[in-house]
């Protein structure tokens, strides 16, 4: 997949996911660098950090500029931020105000994107995945894009093969396939489980179930719509935001909206929920052979860079960033994007 602009069709989209603050690595990223910078902006292990390695995995497939970025706006008091996401396409880093969670994280950029692409697939990446195999994971992606094509109504999450029962990640049960193939190899979720404990993680296992990696593919209009079916009234605001984008309101329009909303969680206040109607929304497309981390604690990312010494290049300390500033108009990150 050298040629991204050759391979994917021009409704087809990227979004990573780089609002959160890594609460859970704060204190060993300090301990690394004396700073408090999020860890999607870290250099934890090869040449680039944990958001560049996304870019350029994704970037395979998708081109830059329909690769879109959320950011909070904290996170552009740090110039080693600043510089990593200078080097984005020209419109395509979408600054939120502040962290309320995977949901709305989600809703916003998708909210900019329908605007500019009704029609959008668009494939969803966290920016705090390890993952080696890249060419093998970036084909499965492929994979989940082509069976939206076949059938637009599905919302296809990838599904990681478990190496242990892990008691830290979610977990998504497939139905039994009663003798149906899908062409593509994606089957239907029957239901969620998070965080198991240890006994229950090893039935799960043992069952079949894999590991939510949160990496999706989804119509942008579809997901729109079923979130709206469970969330009419937060629905309507987005639909009233998607009206000003690109009009004096827009940015106070964003700021009322995320001062007027709780957190909310993409997996367990949306997905769960439209998996609990029963309408077959949900796919899970079976990640097979990929060494896939979620490095959402020291112990992990810790385990994970022993496992693989003898195979790749490890940072054994991060660079320290720069000392923080204030944003200036000549940074070159811009905060309003799409519209």
């Amino acid at each position: 997949m050298s040629d991204p602009t050759q391979r994917s069709d021009a409704n087809f989209w990227g979004l990573v996911l780089a609002g959160g603050e890594g609460k859970r690595l704060e204190n060993y990223v300090r301990q690394l660098c004396g700073e408090r910078l999020p860890k999607q902006y870290m250099n934890f292990i090869g040449t680039r950090s944990m958001i560049e390695h996304t870019f350029a995995r994704v970037e395979r497939l998708i081109p830059r500029d329909r690769l879109l970025t959320i950011v909070g706006k904290n996170h552009l008091i740090w110039s080693d931020v600043r510089r990593q996401l200078a080097q984005r396409a020209p419109g395509t880093v979408i600054v939120q105000p502040e962290n309320k969670d995977t949901g709305v994280g989600l809703l916003l950029p998708l909210t900019f994107l329908q605007r500019r692409c009704p029609n959008a697939i668009v494939a969803v990446f966290p920016s705090d995945h390890f993952i080696l195999e890249e060419q093998r994971f970036i084909e499965h992606v492929n994979l989940a894009a082509q069976a939206l094509r076949h059938d637009r109504t599905k919302i296809v999450l990838l599904g990681i093969e478990p190496q242990s029962a892990e008691t830290e990640y979610g977990y998504i049960v497939p139905t039994e396939s009663n003798g149906h193939i899908d062409l593509c190899g994606c089957r239907r979720a029957a239901h969620f489980v998070e965080k198991p404990a240890i006994a229950e993680a090893r039935l799960l296992v043992a069952a079949g179930a894999l590991w939510n990696t949160m990496i999706m593919v989804f119509r942008v209009d579809n997901l729109l719509s079923e979130f709206a079916a469970l969330y009419p009234d937060i629905a309507g605001r987005f639909r009233s935001l998607s009206k000003a984008i690109g009009t004096p309101a827009e940015k106070s329009m964003i700021e009322e909206i995320y001062r007027s909303l709780e957190p909310m969680n993409f997996s367990k206040d949306i997905l769960e929920k439209i998996a609990a109607r029963g309408t077959g929304a949900i796919a899970v497309l079976p990640v097979l052979q990929v060494t896939w981390s979620d490095w959402g604690s020291p112990q992990r990312l810790l385990a994970m860079k022993k496992s693989l010494a003898p195979r790749v290049t490890v940072a054994p300390v991060a660079a320290r960033p720069q000392p923080s500033r204030p944003v200036s108009r000549s940074d070159a990150v811009r905060a309003r994007q799409l519209g």
